[in-house]
């Protein structure tokens, strides 16, 4: 089983935007420390929700800091940049990382930032597919053209060639943020493993998994791709020493962050938008994951990999909002869960 942090740096009420990103460099260092096999970075733009506008920058941090762990973006949202300009970093990252890095790519939302940075609506409702294939061209490929509706350009060689790392000879390992069976099937179709949220329980996860490997049997992938697709599930962590006192951590900082995080996104185009009772969706959060003494954190994350078939975690370790806790948490996931997963 494979237990990584997924960091969202997280701006709670009362707190700075570097305090948030302070905390979410310390956790991916502490992660490191602790003995957790990888960190996983959000990307927001204009919201307290979260402040790293850029993941792959934050990883370029990370993986200077780090030396054996791996760092993923969870996820550089696609509509908002060009795949050339990711496939670039993300190749740069690969080679000078010794192969450490993943890049995480999604939709995102139909939010303002598709106005600022002049991608427009399209780009998030028909785009992605094109997005995401050329990404993958780059990736893959020693010279690259394009002749789609979003992006069209003449044949340009891939520098730096991503492949030339002879242990990692595909590049960076991609996965596809999935939140819908349209998703699923794209993202199974070209062989890519999903990351599913945090909001979706056991059975619905286990639901998208046997779609994926059905979309990817009718798509031809093979069938030792499909048994090792390595799914990443993200969830939340909150280690202690009783559930309602782990659970009661969360509880008293994750609502403020969630009313004051969401409230803020801005629709492009002016549409309604329905948003979680912040209370009621983190009590959903303290059911649906490890959040508990470290026994109870193991079996429930066995049980989870049970159910689904999902090995990979991407787990929120800074739901507290407090530094000194997050570090704690991070420590007892890697000291004192992880060896009961052995």
């Amino acid at each position: 089983m494979h237990v990584g942090a997924f960091v969202l740096a997280a701006q709670f009420p009362g707190q700075g935007q570097g305090e948030a990103l302070h905390r979410a460099v310390r956790t991916a260092e502490t992660a490191e420390e602790a003995g957790l096999g990888s960190v996983w970075l959000a990307e927001h733009h204009f919201v307290p929700y979260g402040v790293c506008p850029s993941a792959v920058t934050l990883a370029a941090l990370l993986l200077g800091r780090t030396r054996r762990i791996t760092v993923g973006t969870a996820v550089s949202v696609l509509p908002t940049v060009h795949p050339v300009a990711l496939g670039e970093q993300a190749a740069l990252l690969h080679l000078t990382s010794g192969g450490r890095f993943t890049v995480g790519v999604g939709r995102g939302g139909p939010w303002v930032d598709l106005e600022v940075f002049g991608t427009g609506l399209a780009a998030y409702e028909r785009g992605f597919p094109e997005s995401l294939d050329l990404l993958l061209r780059w990736l893959r490929e020693p010279r690259v053209s394009a002749d789609g509706d979003r992006f069209a350009f003449r044949e340009v060689p891939v520098v730096p060639r991503p492949d030339e790392l002879l242990d990692a000879p595909d590049g960076p390992p991609v996965v596809v943020a999935c939140t819908s069976r349209t998703s699923v099937r794209l993202a199974a179709e070209r062989g890519l493993p999903m990351l599913l949220g945090m909001h979706c329980g056991d059975e619905e996860k286990a639901e998208m998994v046997a779609f994926w490997s059905d979309c990817a049997r009718e798509a031809g992938r093979p069938a030792e791709e499909i048994a090792s697709a390595g799914h990443v599930s993200a969830g939340v962590a909150q280690v202690g020493d009783s559930r309602p006192g782990a659970a009661e951590a969360l509880v008293k900082a994750m609502p403020g962050w969630l009313r004051q995080g969401l409230e803020a996104h801005v629709t492009v185009d002016g549409r309604p938008r329905r948003m979680r009772d912040p209370q009621e969706y983190t009590e959903l959060l303290c059911e649906l994951h490890p959040v508990g003494p470290p026994r109870w954190c193991a079996d429930r994350l066995a049980a989870t990999a049970e159910r689904t078939g999902i090995s990979r975690f991407a787990l929120l370790t800074e739901g507290s909002g407090d530094l000194a806790a997050t570090e704690q948490n991070v420590r007892r996931l890697g000291g004192e869960v992880l060896p009961l997963l052995a």
